[in-house]
């Protein structure tokens, strides 16, 4: 029985030009060697699978072959080229360092690099998640990184550059790995299957890349994973239901609910959704990428960015003209808050309905919300007709009815005098609500009584803000203006977005005061001190006590 290699290794590029997706970073490569300007260290980084160890190979047996193409490729035909192709080359050593991360394995390694190569020029060394070397092997390493024997070459990997140290960094040439787009996995996909026999449809493709979040060899796992539990012949529905996928249509159909308003059909979708085993997080964040690729398809410009098939765009660009951008942008903003908040609650079902109603809500005709409101609050306002025009009789006022014609209010029309009437009463009522404006005198301790008091209420909703109440010290100025001072920007900023017009109505409520306003500010001593980030905090201790530096530095500690 024929021993089963898998594809990422099977289909690993041989050269340069079978890279995929580092176009780049080949051709810079390529033009090192064919100028003969090879340095001594090289850093590639980026995420998994996408061709950083196979790049470095591939580098380290072009530059020992002995008779290159004009394309910059090794022959594949020398004996360097051979004993690489074959894994039996004493020129090529590769270290996982993950493994082998000691001040005694560098040793090992300096050791080593002094032998020069017995066949081609060049001695390479990969070291693959170099990132996990400890502080003393890096430090061990520096001398010899930076001024190794002419014919050693070093090659560093890593997903992790934030974690080497500068001074490894500032010896190296640096290569940045992209992730690599969906299309260009695809192709390679399809390539492979048609080499391996699969029948398999783009669509199904599509789907596995992107899962495979572009890495490569996470998609072509997923391509053999595909091929053991279906065979030859791969359908569209098996690979959704073997990937824990969801269908396009079922966001699709949710997206026209919305529209429709139709809350009862979205809650029984999201119902057929579980009974399907799916998980309510993964299914909110896949119905935010849904809105995001509706958006992207709103501007001819963003539409590179729409990672998907052919056979759905068109289905997108159907629906994003049925959507307007100020619905899309309220619906990605629920979405991301459903998100936030799912872990932490205690009902995830309840949480996740609870946010399809709001998507449906959202495009409620007007005339069933705002504008029913708004007729109700003009009539709850206004005077009856019946009363419009006012006589002073022995002191008292009365008013005498007006009734319109019946002419008129069939053809839509008022007489003069009734306009005239309406317009009198307007301009009565609003002199009216002008008088009654509350502009009462208030003291601090009245202000703080009420002030304390919204701090309580807002003890268990929103207790940080609570906190936030209670230590600060208001401040009346003129015109009825209270002033707060705020620790720092973000402080500030939280306050006046969760509960500074909330706080202002039910203060000038409570102190009968409708001209009082409230205005933060932060000490300019403030913004220069303030502490945002993990890095800043340390940064400030470390100069107040120089040990922490030793401390950290001791125990190879770093900021996550």
């Amino acid at each position: 029985m024929e021993n089963f290699i898998v594809s990422a290794r099977k289909y690993r590029p041989q050269n340069f030009d079978s890279v995929i997706g580092q176009t780049s970073i080949t051709n810079t490569l390529k033009n090192a060697v064919s100028k003969n300007q090879i340095a001594h260290a090289y850093l590639f980084c980026g995420p998994r699978g996408i061709g950083k160890t196979t790049c470095a190979r591939i580098f380290a047996k072009t530059i020992n072959c002995q008779n290159p193409g004009n394309n910059i490729e090794a022959c594949n035909e020398c004996e360097s080229c051979k004993s690489f192709n074959e894994s039996r080359s004493y020129n090529i050593h590769e270290l996982d360092a993950a493994s082998n991360n000691s001040v005694d394995d560098i040793r090992s390694l300096i050791d080593q690099v002094r032998v020069p190569p017995q066949v081609g020029k060049y001695s390479t060394y990969i070291i693959d998640e170099v990132h996990m070397l400890s502080a003393s092997a890096f430090n061990a390493f520096l001398k010899t990184l930076e001024e190794p024997p002419a014919h050693a070459i070093f090659i560093l990997a890593t997903t992790e550059k934030h974690k080497i140290l500068p001074t490894i960094l500032s010896r190296c040439q640096i290569f940045d790995f992209n992730r690599i787009k969906s299309e260009d996995i695809v192709a390679h996909l399809a390539y492979v299957a048609k080499q391996e026999n699969v029948n398999i449809e783009i669509e199904s493709l599509n789907i596995i890349a992107q899962k495979a979040d572009g890495a490569m060899r996470d998609a072509l796992s997923i391509f053999d994973q595909m091929v053991s539990f279906a065979g030859k012949e791969i359908l569209y529905k098996t690979v959704l239901e073997n990937l824990n996928v969801l269908d396009y249509d079922y966001y699709f159909r949710l997206t026209k609910n919305f529209i429709q308003h139709d809350i009862s059909s979205s809650l029984m979708i999201y119902n057929e959704i579980l009974s399907k085993g799916f998980d309510g997080h993964n299914f909110v964040n896949g119905l935010s990428n849904h809105f995001r690729d509706l958006l992207v398809c709103k501007d001819k410009v963003t539409l590179p960015l729409l990672e998907i098939g052919a056979s759905v765009r068109d289905r997108y660009f159907e629906q994003t003209g049925n959507c307007s951008i100020e619905f899309l942008y309220k619906a990605l903003d629920i979405c991301s808050l459903a998100d936030i908040n799912f872990k932490s609650s205690k009902n995830q079902r309840l949480h996740v309905e609870l946010t399809l109603v709001k998507l449906c809500m959202l495009t409620k005709p007007a005339n069933e919300t705002g504008e029913k409101k708004k007729i109700e609050k003009k009539y709850e306002k206004e005077e009856p007709l019946s009363k419009s025009l006012a006589i002073v009789n022995n002191g008292k006022t009365k008013y005498k009815p007006t009734t319109p014609s019946i002419n008129g209010i069939i053809n839509g029309k008022l007489s003069s005098a009734t306009k005239q009437q309406e317009t009198d009463q307007s301009q009565s009522l609003a002199n009216k609500k002008k008088q009654e404006k509350q502009i009462e005198v208030f003291s601090i301790e009245e202000l703080m009584e009420n002030w304390l008091r919204f701090a309580e209420m807002m003890r268990k909703e929103k207790p940080r803000m609570a906190t936030t109440l209670k230590a600060s010290n208001p401040v009346i100025k003129d015109d009825f203006v209270i002033e707060i001072e705020m620790s720092n920007k973000v402080q500030e900023d939280d306050f006046n977005l969760m509960i500074k017009a909330d706080l202002a109505n039910f203060l000038r409520q409570e102190l009968k005061n409708d001209n009082l306003k409230i205005v933060t500010f932060v000490p300019e001593t403030n913004k220069e001190k303030a502490l945002y980030t993990d890095e800043d905090k340390y940064k400030y201790l470390s100069e107040k006590n120089p040990n922490i530096n030793k401390l950290k530095q001791r125990l190879n500690l770093d900021f996550e």
